[in-house]
């Protein structure tokens, strides 16, 4: 049976036409004569038990037309009645059409064949009344008649239904591409806010970028500079007493030489990320994540272990960065309840190890491409900064998760060799 609705059937069709059709059998039944086959008031009683059959099961009832069962038992009972009328008086065959009506209209396939057929039997059977059936050819012509009726309207009611399953197929198609329109506005705004997120990250890298080239270039050439001079002035003053007419310009350059190189480290500092300005990457992490417990109402476990080791001022700006990207992630995907990082240093390098026990997720979907509703961090993109950033240091990122065991980034970066930190 199919599943689809049937459209409101046209109102006139079902409202009318099947009452105008009992008007000329009712004046055949009433002005005929000589007619056999029972008393007059049973078959206008049959007349009045159709058009009351039709006005309460159907007029009267306007929502029950899309109910299945109640039509089928609608459409059955008005053929059972046409049939009584047919077999009294062949007449009744201009009342068939109402049962057509009904049955092309109200039933759903496959019951509608089956009505269409039942009044296709009523209407040949009544058409062929007036072939007598006493020979072998009178009953072929009457079969014959009746195969015909069956044949020609079941054949409609078949074009019907190819017509009706090509609407369902363009209906069909129109919802998808309504759909796949949807979905293609959805990933149009998501990839759009992707690329600001992308040209967001990308300024800021440049301008921290820009920031790092100037305090290495500050701390390489102008700062390494002026300790380079005040060693010198130190050398000289040591290997030979300044006379007393140079003693108070020699000052003056030695002090103005310390004082533009605490100017010169001030500015290094400066441009360093706000957490590592004042404070050493521990400390650093440890407020990071004390500022981010604060906000999102979740403790954070801060640890540190091992001798620590120098760093680049590029290194631990990674690190930072990779734990704050991390905690982010947490923050808007995990719903854990506990988190942690820990800061460990190794013999030849510095590992960050970022916790949560989260709902966690899987990682092979991002090298896959994931579908928008289950990508973390939009769709990976957080996660590929951090791998940049901390490869590009010749560091290794790994992220270890599954689907309800929370996750876990793990970046690690070599340390500088033993005494090369100036």
């Amino acid at each position: 049976m199919s599943r689809k609705m049937p459209q409101q059937p046209p109102f006139l069709l079902v409202n009318v036409v099947p009452y105008v059709l009992l008007a000329p059998l009712v004046t055949i039944l009433v002005t005929v004569e000589g007619w056999a086959g029972g008393p007059l008031l049973l078959d206008l009683g049959l007349c009045g038990l159709a058009a009351a059959w039709m006005l309460g099961m159907f007029t009267l009832r306007p929502g029950w037309w899309d109910r299945p069962l109640i039509m089928g038992v609608f459409v059955a009972g008005l053929v059972a009645i046409t049939a009584v009328l047919v077999v009294r008086h062949p007449a009744a065959g201009l009342f068939t059409p109402a049962a057509y009506i009904y049955s092309f209209t109200v039933l759903r396939w496959p019951w509608r064949l089956l009505g269409v057929a039942a009044t296709a039997v009523l209407a040949g059977t009544a058409q062929a009344s007036g072939v007598p059936a006493t020979d072998t050819f009178g009953v072929t012509m009457h079969a014959t008649i009746v195969a015909f009726n069956i044949a020609m309207m079941c054949a409609c009611a078949w074009v019907l239904r190819i017509a009706e399953k090509e609407e369902e197929r363009r209906e069909q198609t129109l919802e998808e591409l309504s759909r796949t329109n949807r979905l293609l506005e959805a990933s149009l705004a998501e990839n759009a806010g992707l690329h600001a997120q992308l040209l967001a990250q990308a300024r800021e890298a440049g301008v921290l970028d820009e920031r790092q080239r100037m305090a290495r270039e500050i701390h390489d050439t102008l700062a390494q500079g002026l300790t380079g001079i005040i060693a010198q002035l130190q050398a000289a003053e040591q290997m030979h007493e300044v006379p007393r007419p140079w003693r108070r310009p020699f000052d003056a350059v030695k002090n103005l030489a310390r004082e533009s190189l605490a100017e010169a480290r001030r500015s290094v500092d400066a441009l360093r990320p706000e957490p590592l300005r004042t404070a050493r990457l521990s400390d650093a992490l440890a407020d990071v994540a004390g500022r981010w417990s604060k906000l999102h109402g979740l403790p954070v476990h801060v640890t540190t272990t091992g001798t620590v080791r120098p760093m680049t001022p590029e290194a631990e700006f990674a690190l930072l960065r990779t734990a704050q990207e991390a905690l982010a992630n947490v923050a808007k995907h995990a719903h854990a309840t506990r988190v942690g990082v820990t800061l460990s240093f190794l013999e030849h390098e510095v590992a960050l190890d970022v916790r949560d026990d989260g709902k966690g997720f899987d990682p092979a979907g991002l090298e896959a491409g994931p579908a928008p509703s289950r990508r973390p961090s939009g769709g990976g993109f957080g996660l590929a900064i951090m791998r940049q950033r901390v490869e590009g240091l010749s560091g290794t990122l790994q992220i270890e998760s599954e689907p309800g065991a929370g996750t876990g980034i793990s970046a690690c970066l070599p340390t500088l060799p033993a005494g090369s930190h100036s």
